[in-house]
């Protein structure tokens, strides 16, 4: 076996009594530490330099922006960050915001080198974009008291902070705001190693005795995210308890997996229905985004954002001008041969 590590799973903080009922162990799955954090190496080697840098000059961290897939370990690395700095941490998302008075009361409470951690950043409203191109660039904040003739302009002097944000579409950042951010990093998938360790050591936590070979299973299938992973191993876990397992074997995942519609690539069934769509009634495509969306009953902006990512990784589709393209592996994998003109 491998000595235990950390994990990234993002957790959201609950209540003691919520934590007891819950597990007791289900809050310590997120790592504290850079030395706890698995994978991500080059961003990690990266920011204690730049951490270490700002800690000697005594100023705060220049303007962090995070970008990667769901469930990669953002959150978990920005709250990283806050710690490795010795700084609170204070966390909203972009929909959160509706009003200029929602950042503004954020911003005027934080401390000196302070970290205000927004998740899904690139949903942000033009209005507050507005008032963080000041507050990133100036430390200050512009507000207009009274209204009319005798409105004026105040500029209000905030401590300096660090804004740390996290989205997972870049595309949809504005240029003005993506450029005030000093460093960018982005967060990769992770290689099947790390994730097995990941699974070990969340396999502890939970004091369950899991085969190796077992455990090799469920990081195979796990779609190379830690958040995945860790989910899968819950359910493996209920399987096991149910049936009174001690140890989980391959034949006990093997039976979870089956049970949750999860195959060897770790494809589930929206994914299988997507690739079946485009080769049974498509020929294989090309297929619009927007009627290949319509065929399975899933919106555009879901298919797009949480399904295509791996399957394109997996090379099981490709994007083309004309469409989404079924890969000969995609009937490889499912056991369907293309008809023969």
């Amino acid at each position: 076996m491998i000595e235990r590590e950390e994990n990234n799973e993002q957790l959201v903080h609950v209540p003691d009594e919520v934590c007891e009922i819950e597990g007791r162990f289900d809050f310590t799955l997120r790592p504290t530490s850079f030395d706890d954090y698995i994978g991500q190496d080059e961003i990690k080697d990266n920011l204690k330099i730049f951490i270490e840098a700002c800690s000697r000059r005594a100023e705060p961290l220049e303007h962090l922006l995070l970008h990667g897939a769901p469930g990669l370990g953002k959150t978990t690395l920005a709250n990283i960050v806050a710690k490795e700095m010795g700084v609170t941490i204070k966390t909203t998302s972009g929909p959160a915001l509706e009003k200029q008075g929602d950042i503004a009361a954020l911003l005027t409470n934080l401390q000196d080198k302070d970290i205000l951690f927004i998740d899904e950043i690139h949903r942000l409203k033009p209005q507050i974009e507005e008032i963080l191109y000041t507050a990133m660039e100036d430390f200050a904040i512009d507000i207009i008291l009274g209204k009319g003739p005798s409105a004026r302009m105040m500029r209000l002097n905030l401590p300096r902070f660090t804004l740390i944000g996290a989205t997972t579409k870049m595309s949809m950042l504005s240029s003005p705001l993506r450029d005030r951010f000093g460093h960018v990093f982005k967060l990769e998938y992770y290689s099947e190693d790390h994730i097995f360790q990941i699974i070990d050591r969340s396999a502890r936590l939970f004091e369950m005795k899991i085969d190796p070979k077992a455990a090799e299973k469920v990081a195979c299938c796990s779609r190379q995210t830690p958040r995945i992973a860790n989910r899968l191993l819950r359910r493996v876990r209920d399987f096991a308890e149910v049936h009174n397992v001690k140890l989980i074997d391959m034949p006990t995942v093997k039976e979870a997996l089956k049970r949750l519609g999860v195959d060897a690539l770790g494809l589930d069934s929206t994914d299988r229905n997507i690739l079946k769509t485009l080769i049974e009634r498509y020929k294989g495509g090309p297929v619009g985004l927007g009627t290949l969306s319509a065929a399975i009953a899933e919106e555009e902006d879901t298919l797009e954002s949480i399904y295509e990512p791996y399957l394109l990784q997996l090379g099981l589709i490709e994007r083309t001008q004309r469409g989404r393209l079924a890969t000969e592996k995609a009937f490889q994998h499912l056991g369907i041969f293309p008809a023969v003109e």
